[in-house]
């Protein structure tokens, strides 16, 4: 080897995810979820219109996630399967605690009160 040339580290990285205290997969030291970043790579968006998209992330923190979801997609679609299940869930139970047919009820006659003529 000449002087010139240098060695690279060729050793693994772990992935820039966490789980924060709900189990929610979270990318870098961010809030941005594994969710959102998998959804728009999905939907065609490159890491740089992610990067974009999400400014707080570190581009080289969305390839490295990308490169995890590429080489563990079935697990990853996994996880986001149980994660659209609990954000139904949870929609489900919201609307039953306050059904929204009785908000849009409520809305509605408000409005027609608000469009009335006044007397005078």
């Amino acid at each position: 080897m000449t002087p010139a040339m240098t060695q690279l580290a060729l050793e693994r990285e772990s992935p820039p995810l966490y789980q924060d205290a709900r189990g929610i997969i979270r990318v870098g030291e961010t809030r941005v979820t594994l969710d959102n970043v998998i959804r728009l790579f999905e939907q065609g968006a490159t890491a740089e219109e992610i990067a974009m998209r999400f400014d707080v992330l570190d581009l080289h923190d969305i390839y490295a996630t990308l490169g995890y979801y590429l080489g563990h997609r079935q697990q990853v679609q996994a996880y986001l399967y149980r994660q659209e299940q609990h954000a139904l869930a949870a929609r489900r139970e919201a609307e039953s605690r306050s059904p929204t047919t009785e908000i849009r009820e409520r809305l509605n006659r408000q409005r027609t009160r608000d469009d009335a003529p006044l007397a005078g």
